[in-house]
């Protein structure tokens, strides 16, 4: 039997995705691209640990690589950047078609409006597609908050605090996705820190504040 996608070569590796054989060829070509792959998928798997023993690189250009972080961050700011983290993990669990291509040009675009508000100036960087203008949303909305309640507790967090939060996160994303249209890498990473998150669509919103 031929494989259904290229119609050429012999059929022999079962695809959960598409519930029947492809090559292999396809199976490396498509998977994460145009194959929406189950994450225990056994060949998904494998690709993925083969890419862990690879580590990427990026190209100069890319966004947010030349900012230096402060060497504190994590340990002055770490129940925010969890809060913050948790956050993502909680949309992407309602919304099971998000990709790490999503996420991580969400958390670019609020950090690009982030660094505007550095300056005093109000630019605001909407990313496009509604999936990442609602994460964007939801994002926007649990900073205000915890601005808010940081603000009648007396203490205001700088928003250059949430801008290096959001950049650790996104460089942090680059280094789990592997860069595929269609990969959750980064989002499954997320979802482990959070076994919770899975109960998450039938409980209220739950604000940590550091």
């Amino acid at each position: 039997m031929s494989c259904p996608i290229c119609e050429k070569r012999k059929a022999e590796r079962f695809c959960p995705a598409k519930g029947e054989k492809i090559c292999a060829v396809c199976c490396g070509r498509e998977r994460e691209v145009t194959i929406d792959c189950p994450v225990d998928c056994s060949y998904l798997i494998s690709a993925h640990r083969y890419e862990d023993e690879h580590q990427r690189q990026f190209p100069a250009d890319t966004p947010l690589l030349d900012v230096t972080l402060p060497s504190e961050l994590i340990h002055t700011h770490e129940q925010l950047m969890a809060v913050l983290a948790f956050t993502i993990a909680k949309f992407c669990a309602a919304h099971r078609e998000a990709t790490d291509s999503d996420v991580l040009t969400t958390i670019q675009a609020l950090a690009e409006t982030t660094r505007t508000l550095m300056t005093g100036i109000y630019y605001e960087t909407q990313p496009t597609g509604q999936l990442r203008r609602e994460l964007y949303g939801a994002l926007t909305a649990f900073v205000a908050e915890i601005k808010q309640k940081q603000a009648q507790g007396g203490v205001a967090l700088k928003d250059s605090d949430f801008f290096y939060l959001l950049v650790f996160l996104y460089r942090m994303g680059l280094l789990r996705t592997n860069g595929r249209p269609r990969s959750r890498r980064y989002i499954e990473f997320l979802r482990s820190q959070f076994p919770e998150v899975q109960e998450l669509k039938r409980e209220e919103s739950r604000i940590i504040v550091p």
